[in-house]
């Protein structure tokens, strides 16, 4: 007999690791975990089962079938751009089983990050002034756009093609210097955004979180900011805290309505002292690697999308905003305080300057991904070293 539903995260590296963290707390009993190799979270005992899988849509309509043989519903949480495209994909041949965290309808405009800067203009919502490079012949146009500028692909397909995340350009010469990687980027079908430089750290960035139903209604929301990034501040989380002003907040539920946004949403703002606003980076369609940060705060939004599957009331939350919480991913602030000039007093603020500071994957009751995790750490560590000996 079929058990009624579970859920299923897609993969299995912290953002997967703290869903399934939030879920089990909250006492959901079927935890299934698909992914592509054996990350951190497929050492968790807090799961039923580990499936791997290839990064192919065909794969993950097998796999969904096949799960569905065990349980009558599947909750799905998303935690990188490629299972977004895949689900989107097979959406007409697994929504009467699953429970797609999206809306299918204007999911491929919204994904494109172009897309979300106009939806900007529209909504009346300031953003770094930035232009489309679809082609080669779009690459002269970068010199429009005052230096420093930051190349980024428009759509992380970067999963398929191995692409940087960000590229960071000083100068007309530096584009000179990088004209010929970034024609071979777009000779392979990744176009990029330009965008202007904001400028100030990684601390200046903030994050509007929250769930919409199907029905339109925001049912779990919070925010926070970044405290640090790895390996630079262009790079991606190494630790964050519950800080944010109010207007973090009221921007990101305005993105979420007049986008017409569903299931959860991370959109990063990032603030420019120029002229005191808080400019949109970037809109996430799922959980991302900080997303604990809202479950330590006392709002778990990963939660409120399993309730809303299988149709329970969700119950107000209200984040906690009068003491500080750190949440910090070791491993990337070890690295960091290695690689990094200067970074000795943001490391001790990140880690010792709290009421609460918490450890991303670091569980006493479920310690082997932990255990993985510091193995992994120690080998960077080791490999940092060698490159600087000029051993390797």
């Amino acid at each position: 007999m079929k058990k009624n539903n579970c859920a299923l995260v897609l993969g299995g590296y912290v953002n997967g690791y703290s869903i399934i963290q939030e879920l089990y707390e909250k006492n959901v009993e079927n935890i299934i975990l698909f992914d592509t190799s054996r990350k951190i979270a497929s050492y968790s005992n807090k799961i039923k089962k580990f499936v791997l899988i290839n990064k192919s849509p065909e794969c993950l309509y097998e796999k969904l079938n096949s799960l569905h043989k065990e349980y009558e519903q599947i909750i799905i949480f998303p935690t990188d751009e490629l299972q977004m495209q895949n689900l989107h994909k097979i959406h007409p041949d697994i929504a009467s089983f699953c429970f797609l965290p999206y809306n299918y309808d204007n999911f491929l405009e919204c994904f494109d990050k172009y897309s979300q800067y106009l939806y900007c203009e529209k909504l009346g919502l300031p953003h770094p002034k930035t232009i489309p490079v679809d082609d080669i012949d779009q690459l002269n146009s970068i010199n429009t756009i005052q230096y420093p500028i930051l190349i980024k692909p428009n759509r992380r397909d970067d999963q398929k093609i191995n692409v940087f995340k960000n590229l960071k350009l000083e100068s007309k010469n530096e584009l000179e210097e990088k004209r010929e990687l970034l024609e071979d980027y777009l000779g392979s079908g990744i176009t990029f955004l330009a965008s202007e430089i904001i400028p100030g750290d990684s601390t200046n960035i903030y994050a509007y979180v929250g769930y919409r139903s199907q029905d339109g209604e925001i049912l779990s929301e919070w925010t926070g900011k970044k405290l640090s990034q790895f390996p630079d501040d262009y790079g991606v989380f190494s630790s964050a805290s519950n800080e944010a002003p109010n207007q973090v907040l009221q921007q990101g539920r305005i993105l979420f309505e007049g986008m017409d946004l569903k299931g959860i949403i991370e959109s990063e703002f990032k603030y420019d002292s120029r002229d005191g606003k808080f400019k949109l980076m970037e809109i996430n369609l799922r959980s991302t690697m900080w997303n604990r940060v809202g479950n330590l705060s006392n709002v778990t939004v990963q939660y409120a999308q399993y309730l809303d599957a299988i149709g329970q009331i969700i119950e107000k939350q209200t984040q906690i905003k009068d003491i500080e919480i750190h949440f910090v991913y070791l491993k990337h602030e070890i690295l960091n305080l290695i690689r990094r000039k200067y970074y000795r007093k943001i490391f001790v603020y990140n880690i010792f300057k709290s009421k609460k500071t918490y450890f991303a994957i670091y569980d006493l009751h479920d310690i082997k991904p932990f255990l993985i995790d510091c193995k992994a750490i120690f080998m960077s560590v080791v490999e940092v070293c060698l490159r600087a000996l000029k051993i390797i």
